[in-house]
């Protein structure tokens, strides 16, 4: 499954460019031409009419040179992605190319030293990522219909044992031979967990004395930190956020938490998942402001679903994490 190389979106023969503010933004595609619009906010938004279920990939490049995967989409017939990084960089060009074959997971795409990552998000606090054609879940719950799309799991992180978070039988279904689950002791020590024991790496976070925490694990080439996760709703010690280091790129995993110390003192993410729902977790401006103290290059905001079926103001989450800190907030559909 190849770009097809087809002249006007692998060149700039038929392509187009806009000079927005004291900002090129270049695409190449087909006629009709898509629509480029630089928001208030500095980021680009970027619309394409197209034929429907079709895969196509949005590439990014500061010189028309080097191209950077940024996602890719299955188009419904209008095609669109926002980049939110688009304020801070001072030129910025754009193309999108056809992808031919099927099976592509679509999400953004991360860039790593060791190849890259795709984000997908499923629902809530669940989502999953490949990497080098190993696939990592995150709290998958649900059965198997919201996973049928996707190869089964190498490596599954449940971060505590609540209904949204872990169900055993997804696990059981969705792990592949010789994948391995890391989980905390409130889920390592459940009854139906059981007969997934001998698959399970316990990571301990939390714990008094610190000694007894689990220290870094190495999974599939991926280096796990469990990192404690806590609140009134949870107690210290049943949950666990992560920190995953791949290919030198560190991904920060929230789980369900409040507003803690061990979260604000995180240092070089790279990326970040962070849950705001009420009253549950963290309200928007209580994320916002951890968000802001720990400083990661890109938020995924998720686990944004409140106790009465609401969602959370994600744009006004955006708006209080800012651009000042040179934070690209990525604003994804979970539900």
């Amino acid at each position: 499954m190849k770009p097809r190389a087809s002249p006007f979106l692998l060149s700039y023969a038929g392509g187009i460019a806009f000079l927005i503010g004291a900002v090129w933004i270049a695409v190449a595609v087909a006629a009709p031409w898509p629509t480029v619009q630089r928001m208030a906010n500095g980021e680009v938004l970027i619309q394409q009419t197209t034929p429907a279920s079709q895969y196509y990939r949005f590439e990014a490049s500061p010189d028309l040179q080097a191209w950077t995967p940024l996602v890719t989409l299955l188009s419904p017939g209008l095609l669109q992605h926002t980049d939110a990084a688009g304020p801070y960089f001072p030129k910025r060009f754009y193309r999108i190319v056809s992808l031919t074959g099927t099976g592509y997971l679509t999400g953004d795409h991360f860039q790593t030293s060791a190849g890259e990552v795709i984000i997908h998000p499923v629902n809530h606090a669940s989502f999953v990522m490949s990497w080098n054609g190993k696939m990592i879940y995150v709290d998958p719950v649900g059965g198997a219909a919201p996973y049928a799309a996707f190869p089964k799991a190498d490596l599954i992180l449940v971060t505590h044992n609540h209904f949204d978070h872990y169900h055993v039988a997804t696990l059981s279904a969705q792990l592949n031979a010789g994948g391995k689950i890391v989980c905390p002791n409130s889920v390592y020590t459940a009854g139906p967990f059981a007969g997934l024991v001998g698959a399970a790496i316990l990571m301990k976070t939390g714990q008094t004395p610190s000694s007894s925490n689990t220290p870094p694990q190495t999974v599939h080439g991926i280096t796990i930190e469990g990192v404690p996760a806590y609140n009134s709703n949870h107690p210290l010690g049943t949950c666990n956020a992560y920190v995953l280091t791949i290919g030198g790129k560190r991904i920060f995993i929230s789980g369900d938490t409040g507003d803690t110390p061990e979260m604000r003192a995180l240092t070089n993410i790279d990326a970040a998942f962070v849950c705001m729902n009420i009253p549950f977790t963290m309200n928007i401006t209580t994320a916002a402001s951890v968000v802001r103290a720990f400083r990661p290059a890109i938020i995924f905001p998720y686990h944004y679903r409140n106790q009465d079926n609401s969602y959370a103001d994600l744009d006004s989450f955006k708006q209080q994490v800012g651009t000042d800190l040179g934070i690209e907030v990525r604003l994804r559909t979970w539900y």
